[in-house]
């Protein structure tokens, strides 16, 4: 069991049944993570609402747009959206109003980014071919 106070958090051991009084001093015991601040990915996710945000996807895909809201398996409302599609024939760009995405395909998420920053600072856009 996890809580967060602040700038660390206190990790306990629930009760074990049975384990006589010995134990009891056992589960007493407990760790602390000294994080200053501490984030959970969820938390840093709901942060984003309302910005931009850089999805780079499975595969040959990434998004930009911005983030209206997302669930507990990080599917993703996004507005004012740019796809760019990474083909051997190049990269394709399509505009959308609106999408959901399917939270299973993220590989990574960049708060505030945008592949079209990044061109010309590593070649392709966000993409590194091998």
């Amino acid at each position: 069991l996890a809580q967060d106070t602040g700038s660390s958090v206190r990790l306990e051991s629930p009760p074990r049944a049975g384990a006589g009084a010995r134990a009891g001093r056992a589960d007493e015991k407990m760790a602390s993570i000294s994080a200053a601040p501490s984030y959970l990915p969820l938390a840093l996710i709901d942060k984003c609402i309302g910005s931009r945000i850089w999805v780079i996807m499975k595969g040959d895909k990434e998004i930009v747009g911005t983030l209206r809201g997302f669930d507990d398996y990080v599917n993703m409302v996004i507005d004012d959206v740019r796809e760019y599609s990474f083909t051997p024939q190049g990269k394709k760009i399509t505009q959308l109003d609106s999408i959901l995405l399917n939270g299973n395909n993220i590989t990574m998420m960049v708060p505030g980014g945008d592949p079209e920053e990044n061109e010309g600072k590593g070649g392709e856009i966000g993409r590194a071919h091998v």
